[in-house]
């Protein structure tokens, strides 16, 4: 009984022995951080290297893990463009702080690790998290809201100071494709001018310089800056209905497929008004005995069936943009034709 009994606990002491020596330290868990971020700054992060370096203690830094899925099949639209800006802000965090000041990034990708997202009772993607030194295991880890402060790589780096009070600089890479694509449309506007030099009479045209003003006031209306900013994708599909959605129905977001369907109505609400417009100036000027003005719009209509068409297309559009509104401000009281 007491040689069992001794047997029992030296294998019990061989086996403290055995976990203690799979455990890294916290000095061998940096020296193999830093290893592998030598040549990437985002570490690619598999079910043995998630429990390595994320789950398992002791810790004395911080990493930012973007859980996602880049694979075609599983139909992200903004997993890439968001995967690009949280490159960006590794990289600019590699090149400002060579030493890493204790922030680590790594990725998560479905394909590679489902088992992870299944621990972090994940069913969506992307989504960051923060894992801190002082993380506990009961603790839950901090995430970004991508819906609320978007994906775009300076809405990361303000996460990161917020969560370490470590400020990257964002360091984009250069893209020359804006300055040429202008440097060419400045120069087919200049040729074509050359060419017209001795016919300039366009230029004095106020309906083309109209026409030109509502385009400008269409797109800034219409929210194609913000597109330009948070690069959206053109539509949504829900992946269990494989239904499309082109407006989307929140406040802080919006679609680029919404945004042209926004610029179409308000299009056609402008047509409607000048259809009142020049209706009501043939009419003004057959009431003053003048000369009637012929309409800029559709010149075989009488001055009535224009007010009508006009009148139509205003109240008809402008229910569709309310209906567009109370789509995305829940709870608007207000509707004309469409609810």
């Amino acid at each position: 009984m007491g040689i069992r009994l001794m047997l029992a606990v030296f294998g019990l002491f061989l086996a403290v022995q055995w976990v203690s020596g799979q455990v890294m330290t916290i000095d061998e868990k940096v020296r193999n951080l830093n290893d592998l971020v030598h040549r990437n700054p985002i570490l690619k992060l598999n079910m043995d290297r998630w429990k390595t370096f994320v789950r398992q203690q002791p810790r004395n830094y911080s990493i930012f893990v973007m859980f996602t899925a880049l694979t075609p099949g599983v139909n992200c639209p903004i997993c890439r463009p968001a995967y690009e800006e949280f490159q960006i802000v590794a990289n600019s965090h590699r090149y400002s702080n060579p030493d890493h000041k204790g922030v680590y990034f790594a990725l998560v990708d479905y394909e590679d690790a489902p088992q992870v997202f299944q621990q972090m009772n994940l069913n969506t993607a992307p989504v960051v998290y923060h894992f801190s030194a002082e993380l506990s295991g009961k603790k839950k880890p901090d995430h970004m809201d991508f819906q609320r402060h978007g994906y775009d790589a300076d809405a990361i780096g303000r996460f990161i100071a917020d969560m370490t009070e470590v400020q990257i600089r964002v360091l984009r890479p250069p893209n020359y494709a804006a300055p040429v694509v202008i440097g060419l449309l400045v120069c087919l506007v200049l040729g074509f001018l050359y060419m017209k030099r001795n016919n300039l009479e366009f230029l004095y045209n106020k309906t083309s310089w109209g026409i030109i003003c509502l385009i400008i006031t269409f797109v800034f209306l219409s929210g194609q800056m913000w597109n330009h900013i948070r690069g959206p994708p053109f539509i949504m599909t829900n992946p269990q209905t494989r239904e499309s959605t082109f407006i989307h129905g929140s406040t802080q977001f919006q679609l680029v497929a919404e945004t042209y369907i926004v610029m179409g109505v308000y299009a056609v609400i402008t047509f409607g008004f000048i259809l009142l417009n020049d209706a009501a100036a043939i009419d003004v000027s057959s009431l003053t005995g003048g000369k009637k003005k012929q309409p800029n719009t559709i010149a075989a209509m009488s001055p009535s069936a224009m007010a009508a068409l006009g009148l139509g297309l205003v109240f008809v559009f402008f229910s569709l943009l309310l209906s567009i509104f109370r789509a995305k401000y829940r709870g608007y009281p207000y509707s004309l034709l469409f609810s």
